[in-house]
C-alpha cells in the first residue's frame, strides 16, 4: 500500500527490521512511562530484555510482519499470525483467523495515523487470504483507552483474560 499524499508506504517486514521495531517499542515504553503508564509494558526497554528481543525476532521470522515507512523511514509495525500467541491464555477461534500480535509506532510519527493504516492493511490482508475473522488482544487497563482505540477501528470486545495481574481484552472484527 502506498499513500504518496502522506509519504506512507506499507511493505512486508523481515528479520532486518528487528532494530527498527525494537526502537519503536523502546520509544513506546518511554512515552507510556512519561504518561504514568508503567503497567502495560513495564519500565524496561524491550531491547534490554533478551526474551523480548527473541519475541521480536520470532515475530519477524515466523509471522507476517508489515512495516509502515514515512519517506523511507520505518515508522510503525504490525505483525499478523494465524492465531494468538500460545503463551497467552486466549481461547482459540472456532474458525480460521488472522490475529494481530503486535501494533506499534515510533512516537516521532505520532498523529500520522500509521496504526490506522496498518489495521486497514491487516483487514485487507485477511480478506485476500479468504479469512473472515480478524482478532487482536490488548492491555485493558488504564481506563480502557487501548480497547476504545480498537473499537474505533471496527473491533468488538469478546473475552477478557489475565496474565498475572495484567488485564487483557480480546477483540474481533468480521471481514467480508
Amino acid at each position: 500500500m502506498d499513500d504518496t499524499t502522506r509519504g506512507v508506504r506499507i511493505r512486508h517486514g523481515g528479520p532486518a527490521d528487528a532494530p527498527a521495531v525494537l526502537d519503536m517499542l523502546d520509544s513506546a515504553v518511554v512515552w507510556m512511562n512519561d504518561r504514568g503508564n508503567t503497567e502495560q509494558w513495564g519500565t524496561t526497554s524491550f531491547s534490554k530484555k533478551p526474551e523480548r528481543v527473541e519475541q521480536v525476532d520470532r515475530y519477524l521470522t515466523e509471522s507476517l510482519p508489515y512495516i509502515a515507512e514515512v519517506d523511507g523511514t520505518p515508522a510503525a509495525a504490525l505483525v499478523l499470525d494465524s492465531g494468538p500467541d500460545p503463551r497467552v491464555p486466549i481461547s482459540p477461534a472456532e474458525e480460521p483467523e488472522r490475529f494481530v500480535r503486535l501494533l506499534v509506532s515510533d512516537r516521532r510519527f505520532a498523529g500520522r495515523k500509521l496504526g490506522s493504516a496498518l489495521l486497514a492493511h491487516a483487514v485487507e490482508e485477511t480478506r485476500q487470504a479468504g479469512v473472515r475473522l480478524l482478532r487482536v488482544d490488548c492491555w485493558a487497563g488504564g481506563g480502557g483507552e487501548l480497547v476504545a482505540y480498537y473499537e474505533r477501528h471496527g473491533f468488538t470486545p469478546t473475552e477478557t483474560f489475565l496474565v498475572g495481574s495484567w488485564p487483557g481484552q480480546v477483540l474481533a472484527q468480521r471481514v467480508d
